[in-house]
């Protein structure tokens, strides 16, 4: 069964924040709301930083990710990829060739 993460508003989590400085403590929230203790300490550590940016809405940057750089990305990491593979290889083919001799190529040769 898979549940549907839960969403705070800002109002929520300013509320828990003032309680906590207040004097309640994070186990008897959380037991109380129901959240995880970790989750707390995170917006409180939050709020430490930045009381009045601690919990506005991050940007998605979705709509200034360039499509094609993504792909140039990819195909990089492809490539890397590649390239490991193929020294590797090259590398078992000469322990191979070190221990049974040069073995018989395609186009005739040794």
């Amino acid at each position: 069964m898979v549940r549907e993460r839960r969403v705070f508003s800002k109002e929520f989590k300013m509320r828990l924040m003032h309680e906590l400085i207040a004097g309640a403590t994070v186990a008897e929230l959380a037991r109380r709301h129901r959240i995880h203790p970790r989750l707390l300490y995170g917006w409180y550590w939050a709020y430490q930083r930045d009381p009045k940016k601690a919990f506005d809405p991050k940007p998605s940057g979705r709509s200034k990710i360039d499509p094609q750089a993504v792909q140039i990305a990819e195909l990089e990491r492809k490539l890397g990829q590649v390239t490991m593979e193929n020294e590797f290889l090259k590398k078992v083919l000469r322990r191979v060739e070190a221990t049974f001799g040069p073995l018989p190529r395609k186009n005739g040769t040794a």
